[in-house]
């Protein structure tokens, strides 16, 4: 998708409705329902964090979304693919500032590059206990992206075609929190399976850009 283009269809976002839920479900692992059961009493104590959501041109002026692949280690989202974000912290004034402090952390973009177009739907993730407020942003340049070698294993450039591709929805079997191999919906995007949170979200992006494309 050319990137000037994809800056015009951005202009209609804010009159149309957000896809909000009912779109994040489609992407939902089937055990999420008995997990948001197991975990309804943490629930009111979740922490807060918040991801970007970052669009870019390439060299060829396609646009292309920033992903992470996450390093390996004792957690729940060990060498999972993700947004760049992460935990609200004290010095954060909003969630917004924490998306956009952490993805300068994790992958070197500036948020003085950073223009932030859409708060998306909230997601609870009841293995780590956080809601998550996930944001749509545009840099309108190519980013010298640096990653944060501590806990960033790959920066994922995913061309937007292929995320509005349904070829790219797929259902794959993947090691769950509690240890068990799952079969779930996913996409799969420049060989990396997203699945989990970061699916739903991205389904709900998804479903905005087409519908902001009409």
């Amino acid at each position: 998708m050319d990137f000037n283009k994809f800056l015009i269809s951005l202009s209609k976002i804010k009159n149309i409705p957000l896809p909000g839920e009912s779109s994040q479900l489609k992407m939902s692992p089937p055990f999420r329902r008995e997990l948001m059961e197991v975990y309804k009493d943490a629930k009111p104590h979740a922490k807060k964090a918040g991801v970007l959501a970052l669009f870019y041109p390439d060299y060829q002026h396609c646009t292309k979304l920033a992903l992470i692949l996450r390093k390996t280690y004792h957690g729940v989202h060990s060498a999972q693919v993700g947004f760049p974000g992460g935990r609200y912290e004290v010095q954060d004034k909003t969630l917004k500032q924490t998306a956009l402090r952490e993805t300068y952390e994790e992958i070197g973009v500036s948020i003085n590059f950073i223009d932030v177009i859409q708060q998306m739907t909230e997601i609870y993730i009841p293995p780590s206990n956080f809601y998550v407020q996930p944001y749509m942003a545009i840099t309108k340049s190519l980013p010298k992206f640096k990653k944060q070698d501590s806990e960033v294993e790959a920066i994922i450039e995913v061309p937007v075609s292929q995320l509005l591709d349904d070829r790219f929805v797929v259902n794959k079997s993947v090691m769950s929190s509690n240890g068990k191999l799952v079969n779930v919906p996913a996409y799969e995007l420049c060989g990396h399976v997203v699945w989990g949170a970061t699916g739903m979200m991205l389904s709900e992006i998804k479903e905005l850009i087409k519908n902001i494309q009409l």
